[in-house]
């Protein structure tokens, strides 16, 4: 009996696992070991080696060049990488050190060991960079001698070579050049703007150091050298001037401390300000950890807690006030540089610090530091409690904001409104839902942190004609005000807009005539009592979609799942399958008819996930408010039916009605 090829299982047997040798890892995914935006990291790579070396005090230049052929080089005055055979892998160590993922000299922290602190952890570092690159020439100048050896897409072209240095040359350092392979990059240049201020910042958490940067096309050369430090930096970096001085200040563990190794701790410069916009870096090891971690935690930890003690033991806390880190932390601009024996990074290209123990150990240093401080300049201190108070009761009001309900006093939020976690407007965005089942499956499939969703039962009251004042007579749109933290308002007042809840107001109903008719009288609603809304760009009309078509798999295309927002999009839909040789009535097309129809998963893939969703917002366009006026008042007004028959004699032919 013949079987049918296409129901046996495919072939999975001991040679179907593939073992990646060398830097082959890196090649097949180089998204998982650095940035693939721009080469900048893996060039960032080599530069933190030159400056681990100056960290554990064996350098005092770094200079980085950009080769009018596109290629880059970093060279330092450090110890120069060891070229003599590696003792177990009977290899040369620099060439291991470019070659060999999880082979570097900083894994071993104790004493005698090549570094007690640097930026590398997972070794892997160079090796990347060497695995991602069409070339690459490093050069060590150690001992008397200098070796060079030459790599091609990782692999060694131009073995290792030594000679002595020519005579009166006692250069010592690495010098390694790189061209970075195009095809891994989305774009092969370099960021500009990144590379200085990366390089800047070296130069800043290094005092004495220079750092240089040459571009052989301009021919200028750019140097940096601070002797200042981090207050230096900061103050350049301001926007605006500190209302409280520059608290500045370092503290490092001594052999006798318990809890952290010998030398961890860190050095921070911390400015108050009124306005601009806060300046926020961080670092560890010189590596610069642009997602911050757990070292800027404790940086807020030992702020937060030195300015609530302060504040307890002058008895300055209003009552009915809370503060929280984030009232004390909202106008701080700040330098933070920490050395962690052993950090420990999320992701290879190390944005953020994850060990656990630097949040206690920043915290230890900033928090007596800064109570010993404030309590030496208590007017400063009553100023920085001042705002932080301020910064406190602000957030409160804005989280107490109520709107009242004729006749029955003060309203809250409505019980049926599923809130975001977030509080940041310009990111929250609030969904209207057309049905209680609808609204279920928005609350289990939406983004719980920036995504709030309000249910409303059956049809919203045609408020076109109603006034102002008998709107919260209606439960649905008394909760839409309350909710949104807005009041109704005309096109001519000038509303209080500081208590809006979401940067988003999203309309989301049925992809069928209902949907329609809902949608049409919630905009009426927004362009007769909140018209300053749609003014502000704050109101959007979510399209789900009216259909799905399931698509066979087709040669290389597996099988999958189209959405079709109406009959124009499925008959497109219908016509790509047919050239992609797909027969006809393969697929199968399910029409949704409504949105409580749709699965949680679903509903975010179409509707709700703003990478997929279609979300259109609400604009005038040409018309002005007058004349927008009249002709919904054809539309929505109840002693209107002539106009509206007229209306729709007239363009009737123009619209597609789905019965």
């Amino acid at each position: 009996m013949a079987t049918n090829p296409a129901l046996q299982p495919s072939e999975y047997s001991e040679g179907s696992i593939r073992v990646l040798k060398g830097l082959e890892p890196v090649k097949q995914r180089p998204g998982m070991y650095t940035r693939t935006d721009n080469p900048l990291h893996i060039i960032q790579e080599v530069l933190d080696n030159a400056a681990d070396e100056a960290l554990a005090g064996h350098g005092k230049k770094i200079k980085v060049t950009l080769h009018v052929d596109g290629s880059v080089s970093v060279e330092d005055d450090g110890r120069g990488i060891p070229f003599g055979l590696h003792p177990e892998e009977k290899a040369p160590v620099i060439e291991l050190v470019f070659t060999r993922l999880h082979a570097g000299g900083k894994f071993d922290k104790g004493k005698g060991g090549a570094y007690s602190f640097s930026g590398g952890l997972h070794g892997v570092g160079v090796s990347v960079t060497n695995a991602l690159a069409l070339r690459l020439e490093a050069s060590s100048h150690r001992e008397g001698q200098v070796a060079r050896l030459v790599f091609a897409g990782g692999d060694v072209v131009e073995p290792l070579v030594t000679r002595p240095n020519g005579e009166g040359d006692r250069r010592q350092g690495t010098t390694v050049r790189v061209w970075p392979d195009p095809k891994y990059f989305e774009s092969a240049a370099l960021p500009m703007g990144e590379l200085t201020h990366l390089l800047r910042s070296k130069a800043v958490l290094m005092p004495g150091v220079s750092v240089s940067l040459s571009n052989e096309k301009t021919r200028e050369t750019q140097t940096w050298q601070y002797k200042g430090g981090l207050r230096d930096y900061l103050m350049q970096t301001l926007s605006a001037d500190p209302v409280i001085p520059l608290f500045e200040g370092e503290g490092y563990a001594d052999g006798q401390n318990d809890s952290f190794a010998e030398g961890e701790g860190a050095a921070w410069a911390v400015a108050f300000t009124e306005e601009g916009q806060p300046v926020r870096e961080s670092y560890v090891n010189l590596i610069p950890t642009s997602a911050g971690g757990t070292h800027d935690s404790g940086l807020r930890d030992g702020l937060f807690n030195a300015v609530k003690s302060f504040i307890e033991l002058h008895s300055l806390l209003p009552k009915g006030v809370k503060l929280l880190p984030e009232d004390v932390f909202a106008r701080a601009s700040y330098v933070l540089s920490a050395k962690v024996l052993d950090p420990q990074f999320q992701g290879q290209i190390k944005e953020r610090l994850n060990s656990r123990d630097a949040v206690r150990l920043v915290s230890s240093f900033v928090r007596p530091a800064l109570e010993l401080w404030l309590n030496q300049h208590v007017d400063y201190g009553k100023k920085l409690a001042e705002l932080a108070i301020k910064a406190a009761q602000t957030r409160q009001k804005a989280g107490q904001k109520v709107e009242k309900r004729k006749g029955s006093g003060v309203a809250v939020l409505p019980g049926k409104l599923t809130d975001c976690e977030s509080r940041d407007i310009s990111h929250n965005e609030v969904f209207l839902v057309e049905g209680d089942s609808a609204g279920g499956s928005a609350k289990m499939g939406r983004d719980k942190e920036c995504q709030a969703i309000l249910p409303l039962r059956g049809k919203v009251l045609n408020t076109w004609e109603v006034e102002r004042d008998r709107l919260f007579a209606n439960n649905e749109i008394h909760d839409i005000a309350v909710a949104i933290g807005v009041d109704p308002h005309g096109p001519n007042d000038s509303p209080d807009l500081s208590g809006l809840r979401y940067g988003k107001v999203c309309i989301l109903s049925d992809a069928d005539v209902d949907g329609s008719h809902i949608q049409v009288l919630l905009l009426t609603l927004f362009f007769r009592h909140f018209p300053k809304l749609i003014e502000a760009g704050n109101v959007y009309v979510a399209r789900p979609p009216l259909f799905r078509v399931d698509a066979p798999a087709r040669g290389k295309k597996p099988a999958s799942k189209v959405y079709a927002l109406d009959e124009g999009e499925l008959t497109a839909i219908l016509d790509k399958l047919r050239k992609d040789g797909v027969r006809e009535g393969a697929w199968t097309i399910s029409r949704f008819k409504g949105l409580g129809e749709m699965s949680a998963e679903q509903l975010w893939d179409t509707t709700l996930n703003p990478d997929t969703r279609r979300l259109l917002p609400v604009q005038l366009g040409s018309f002005d408010f007058a004349q927008t006026e009249g002709l919904i008042t054809k539309l929505m007004g109840k002693g209107e039916a002539a106009a509206r028959r007229e209306l729709m004699e007239l363009h009737g032919d123009a619209v597609e009605v789905d019965v």
